[in-house]
C-alpha cells in the first residue's frame, strides 16, 4: 500500500495544491504512528507475534519507517509542486521516483544498518552477507538487498500508477456536466 500514498498525494497535490497534500501526509503519518502503537499489543495478545522478542526492534524499525514516510513524502509533494507545470507524467514520476529511493534508502539504513545500533538492537540476520537479491555474484548485507527489491517494486508500482493518475487527473480537468 505505500506506494500507492504517492499517487494519492499526487493526486491531491494537482487537484488542491501542495498545502492540502501535505496535510494528507501528516494524517497518512499519524494513522501510521497510531497503528504502530495500537497493532503490535493487540496481535501480541491474539497470539500471532511474540511481542517481547518484536519490541526490542520494534521501536527502531517503527522510528525508521515514521522518518523515512514523512521526509519522502514532503519531499514528493515539493519536487511535484515545483515540476507541477510541465509535462502531465513528469511531476508524479519524477516526485515518486524521488520520494522512493529517499524512503528507500533512510528506511533500510536507519532499520537495518549496523551504523544505527544506537536506535536499538540490531537484526543479526539482516547484517549476514549474501549474495546481491540472491542472484549476484557479489556479497552484500541482507539488507542492502532487501532495499534495492523493495525499491524495485517502488519504481514497478510508480510506473504503473501513472495509468490512474492520468485518467483521474484528466478527470478532474473537465467541467462537470450539469445534472
Amino acid at each position: 500500500t505505500y506506494p500507492f500514498s504517492f499517487l494519492v498525494t499526487d493526486l491531491a497535490n494537482r487537484r488542491y495544491g501542495p498545502t492540502v497534500a501535505r496535510r494528507i501526509v501528516f494524517v497518512g503519518f499519524m494513522t501510521a504512528v497510531i497503528c504502530s502503537i495500537l497493532v503490535p499489543p493487540f496481535l501480541f495478545r491474539h497470539g500471532l507475534i511474540e511481542f517481547e522478542t518484536a519490541a526490542d526492534r520494534l521501536v527502531r524499525i517503527a522510528a525508521a519507517s515514521g522518518a523515512a514516510f514523512l521526509a519522502a513524502q514532503l519531499l514528493d509533494v515539493t519536487v511535484f509542486n515545483r515540476l507541477r507545470r510541465q509535462s502531465w507524467w513528469r511531476a508524479p514520476i519524477v516526485g515518486t521516483l524521488v520520494g522512493s529511493v529517499f524512503d528507500t534508502a533512510v528506511f533500510f539504513t536507519v532499520a537495518f544498518s549496523a551504523a544505527f545500533a544506537f536506535a536499538g538492537p540490531n537484526d543479526g540476520f539482516a547484517l549476514e552477507n549474501a549474495p546481491l537479491m540472491g542472484v549476484f555474484h557479489v556479497d552484500a548485507m541482507r539488507w542492502i538487498s532487501w532495499a534495492l527489491g523493495d525499491l524495485s517494486v517502488k519504481l514497478i508500482i510508480a510506473v504503473v500508477a501513472l495509468i490512474p493518475y492520468r485518467l483521474l487527473a484528466a478527470r478532474w480537468s473537465q467541467p462537470a456536466v450539469a445534472a
